[in-house]
């Protein structure tokens, strides 16, 4: 027999709580409803009071977000879902720590595979790190560590330690301080919230690169770059500026 998750539903829309309430109750077996909270101080409390083993989390709420929350129930294993109807950054940081999230208004099929997802992962018992990344990522240094997808799980890349990410249509390579090459099916555009850091500048349609790896620059229409594993890389004529202003030329 299959042991139910117990589940917290913290939203402070009143018709949200009842919408997540009842398509958990109608499609998803083996999910039991234990409390619900209407601010991000209500949901800290019942957390840490029933540590439920998930969390229906609204990214925005009274005395504090989402991400309030995960800070000051640290000590409590949980999986979060992240209910939201906007902010971008925090949609790329979700993304990055493969965390899950349903956009409002809410869909029973989203609903139904985010359960389907957590549920899958509740057998890996690695919801701990990724809760780890999420929280580093969501700090002010930008997105410091990316989850990738694998066959066999996931790994966890610093984001330091990528020296460029190419383009190759609909997926990417990334191209890694160790030598290694990482091919994910994502478009490059993904990972384009990557240059709210510093380091991590679009050279070219193809090419994101992260400058602290730059170790030379060769004149021309754009010029390239030589990369410090060797590889050159085109830059676009139209972000040549762009790249001569980072580097103090």
């Amino acid at each position: 027999m299959t042991e139910n998750l117990r589940v917290i539903i913290a939203d402070d829309e009143k018709s949200s709580r009842d919408l997540i309430e009842n398509y958990v109750t109608r499609y998803c077996q083996n999910l039991e409803i234990i409390a619900k909270a209407e601010d991000a101080r209500q949901a800290v409390e019942l957390i840490k009071k029933h540590k439920p083993d998930l969390v229906f989390l609204d990214v925005e709420m009274p005395f504090g977000n989402a991400f309030d929350v995960l800070e000051q129930t640290g000590e409590v294993d949980y999986h979060t879902i992240f209910i939201t109807a906007y902010s971008d950054y925090a949609i790329k940081a979700l993304n990055y720590s493969a965390a899950y999230y349903i956009l409002k208004p809410i869909s029973i099929d989203e609903l139904v595979a985010s359960v389907d997802k957590v549920k899958e992962l509740s057998k890996e018992n690695n919801f701990s790190e990724l809760k780890k990344v999420l929280q580093q990522n969501l700090g002010n240094e930008g997105i410091q560590r990316i989850v990738l997808p694998n066959q066999n799980g996931f790994e966890i890349v610093n984001s330091n330690d990528i020296i460029r990410i190419s383009g190759n249509g609909n997926y990417s390579d990334l191209y890694l301080t160790n030598g290694v090459k990482k091919t994910v099916s994502k478009i490059l555009k993904y990972f384009e919230s990557l240059e709210k850091n510093a380091n991590f500048l679009r050279i070219h349609k193809s090419h994101i690169i992260n400058t602290d790896h730059i170790s030379a620059y060769k004149k021309g229409r754009g010029g390239s770059l030589i990369m410090c594993d060797g590889n050159e890389v085109e830059v676009a004529a139209s972000k040549k500026s762009e790249l001569m202003e980072v580097l103090g030329f």
